[in-house]
């Protein structure tokens, strides 16, 4: 039997065991073209390459796995008629992301957490850790998810409006959808900002689009967002210069970007590649890291501090697509920490 055929991002770590079982060709993002999947059975991406019948039609491709907890660069639609299998890493990067939203918050919190009010909006693999250390930490929770509402019920759950009024941080959690009734596209807009009533800190460690850039610097020159951390920009790369001059914490889409959040997601994405092509799961060389339960602010403030990485971006605005694709990775938090 011959090998597999697999086109694979360059930006993918932790690929060298499929050299057992595949062909690999090693591209660049830019290089991902019509002409170099053509013959592959395989391709394995980031959220740079967008997958569609543009680039797949005709091609032998019958697998498509994104490295990434996002999938709004695949169009599954299209995927499923072709019968080519897409896949994501839902929650490889999540503990990363928390606490990416810990560490900038202990920044700009003077280290007090206690008894603030955090909203948490869009509470899946990312928003349910959030969640956990935040009442380890004695903060109150105020969670807004209307899917997960309507599918389990409960009163424990909250409006976009009730969390703009109440709550003392605002961090956005949410896949990028732009229909339906729970679109997330533009769901933190001028009304959301206008609603705003404790002058919170306001997070998007989710999605670019998910947050109204013109409404959010309005909102900042108004004075009604008391502080502002962007991790996603609308335009990536090209990201908005007045908002990264006026945010108190501003990185570039790193905030999921752990050792241990990339090995999960290549090892997610391999396991599922082997499921289809009928092939035993490759030995990786590593076991996906657990999940902490809980961390102390000291442990946040220890394990990462974003405001090196903001020092990078502002130094080198137009190296965006550079600074992430080259991030030292770091190590995500470990185990339960006794406050």
């Amino acid at each position: 039997m011959s090998k597999l055929q697999i086109v694979a991002d360059a930006y993918i770590p932790y690929l060298e065991p499929l050299a057992q079982i595949a062909d690999v060709k090693v591209l660049t993002p830019e290089d991902i073209t019509r002409e170099a999947v053509a013959d592959a059975d395989a391709l394995l991406v980031r959220t740079r390459t967008r997958c569609d019948e543009a680039l797949l039609s005709g091609s032998r491709v019958r697998f498509v796995g994104t490295a990434t907890i996002g999938h709004d660069h695949i169009d599954l639609d299209w995927c499923r008629r072709a019968g080519i299998v897409a896949t994501n890493a839902p929650g490889c990067n999540a503990p990363a992301v928390a606490q990416y939203v810990f560490s900038s918050l202990m920044h700009l919190a003077n280290r007090q957490l206690r008894r603030l009010t955090i909203g948490i909006v869009g509470v899946g693999h990312v928003g349910s850790i959030v969640e956990r250390w935040a009442r380890a930490l004695l903060m109150r929770v105020m969670r807004c998810d209307p899917p997960r509402q309507r599918a389990e019920g409960g009163d424990d759950w909250y409006t976009l409006e009730q969390l703009a009024e109440r709550a003392d941080v605002i961090t956005f959690h949410t896949p990028l959808t732009r229909e339906g009734e729970d679109a997330t596209y533009h769901l933190a807009d001028e009304r959301f900002f206008g609603a705003l009533r404790r002058g919170p800190i306001v997070i998007n460690a989710a999605r670019g689009p998910v947050a109204d850039t013109t409404a959010w610097l309005e909102a900042i020159e108004a004075g009604v967002v008391g502080k502002s951390v962007v991790d996603c920009w609308e335009g990536e790369p090209h990201i908005d210069m007045r908002l990264l001059e006026l945010a108190d914490i501003a990185t570039p889409h790193i905030a999921g970007y752990s050792l241990e959040g990339k090995q999960r997601a290549t090892y997610m994405v391999v396991q599922r590649l082997c499921e289809t092509f009928g092939l035993p799961m490759l030995d990786m060389g590593f076991e996906p890291a657990p999940v902490p339960d809980a961390i102390s602010p000291v442990e946040a403030l220890r394990g990462y501090n974003p405001m090196i990485d903001m020092e990078a971006l502002r130094a080198y605005p137009d190296d965006f697509e550079n600074l992430r694709n080259n991030y030292p990775l770091r190590h995500e938090l470990r185990g339960r920490v006794i406050f």
